[in-house]
């Protein structure tokens, strides 16, 4: 008997990325909320890229900024926190526990040791110490509101303390409590960043105490995530999932069989969707193009990236960590990248001919402008600077 999984295609998985992304014309969102519940998850290593992921899928761009700040500073529907794979990603606000039952708990049990360890090697004070220092923190900052690490140095002057990391190493430094301390805080869930210290593009961020949420089970909680974003990116690879999600194979596994998703057959093997999502969409997607930026979402979905990006483009697109810089992109796939020059002008390059001719340039064109002109002027370098990035820029 033949195997009876369906087949998706190359094609069909574009047809997804198009409407489930909010990349196609006619189903872009009206704001942030709605971009990030379709996408699960904005990287948030690079501020910027919050703000150009965002304004890439909004139907309106001209209130990007002001809409996503709100979103994020006073509305709190979104919070900036560290999530999979120990990254600093941008949330709905009602994700934030099922993100940390599902991923923060374990690795912050590491990152604590870690600290603790670095600390009783340079003779630092104890945990007993740091326990003290951390809730006498965490009050300065509830007193407070939002504050820079600087001004919580001021409440809480055992902050401001170093100790020497790595002795004897090549790659000996020295570390202030105040850094690691509010980075294990944030990895345990307990402080959040908040507004920037300069603009939206800045990377300089005020500290706040974590809206309080619920305390659930870890496997539940990994559940719901896969579940989450099998249904925006689905579908996927179990190394798709392992990948984006940083968990052990039988995490993936476990969470998979818990929401009861569905094999399917890909190019790359065996792939799978949520339960009532094996059909193909209502019809092929829309012509569209898109100018997303360094560590989109999109383009950092899955580690089997051949379906969407062909593996000749790396090299221009990619740094030597492995992320991908601005790319362009024409009905599913990337086709070139782009940058910002000094004077604000958007500029892009096709690195991929094939199948892209008048009417691609043209919509391409105009997502150059769009952008152009909802960034007014801003400048903009991103964190992850690319060959064809550097180039161009």
């Amino acid at each position: 008997m033949g195997d009876l999984r369906r087949y998706i295609g190359t094609a069909e998985r574009r047809d997804r990325l198009a409407a489930r992304q909010r990349l196609a014309g006619s189903r872009r969102a009206a704001g942030p909320e709605e971009v990030a519940d379709s996408l699960v998850a904005l990287h948030g290593t690079d501020p910027a890229t919050v703000y150009l992921a965002v304004g890439a899928r909004l139907a309106d761009p001209g209130r990007t900024v002001a809409e996503t700040e709100r979103s994020l500073y006073a509305d709190r529907t979104l919070v900036r926190m560290h999530g999979m794979r120990h990254t600093v990603f941008v949330f709905p606000t009602g994700l934030t526990a099922v993100v940390h039952a599902s991923t923060g708990i374990a690795v912050a049990a590491k990152e604590r040791a870690s600290l603790l360890k670095q600390m009783a090697a340079a003779g630092a004070p104890d945990a007993a110490w740091l326990k003290e220092v951390e809730e006498s923190t965490l009050a300065a900052l509830a007193r407070r509101g939002q504050a820079t690490a600087a001004e919580l140095a001021e409440d809480e002057p055992r902050l401001r303390q170093q100790f020497v990391y790595a002795a004897g190493k090549s790659y000996e430094g020295m570390h202030t409590v105040s850094t690691r301390l509010l980075k294990v805080l944030g990895v345990e869930g307990r402080v959040v960043r908040g507004r920037p210290l300069g603009s939206w593009t800045s990377s300089q961020f005020r500290w706040a105490v974590a809206p309080p949420h619920a305390e659930l089970d870890v496997a539940e909680a990994q559940a719901s995530l896969l579940g989450r974003w099998l249904a925006a990116c689905g579908p996927a690879t179990e190394a798709d999932l392992k990948w984006w999600t940083g968990w052990r194979v039988t995490e993936v596994r476990r969470a998979l069989t818990a929401i009861g998703a569905r094999a399917v057959t890909l190019d790359e093997g065996t792939g799978y969707v949520v339960a009532g999502d094996e059909e193909p969409p209502a019809g092929p997607a829309e012509p569209w193009a898109a100018l997303l930026p360094a560590l989109d979402p999109t383009a950092m979905g899955w580690q089997q990236r051949d379906w969407f990006l062909s593996p000749g483009l790396r090299p221009a697109l990619f740094d030597r960590s492995g992320n991908i810089g601005p790319t362009v992109w024409w009905n599913g796939r990337v086709v070139g990248g782009w940058a910002q020059r000094p004077d604000g002008e958007i500029v892009w390059r096709l690195l991929e001919a094939e199948g892209v001719g008048g009417e691609a340039e043209a919509a391409i064109a105009l997502e150059a402008e769009r952008l152009r002109g909802w960034l007014d002027g801003t400048r903009v370098t991103p964190r992850i600077r690319t060959p064809l990035e550097r180039e161009l820029g």
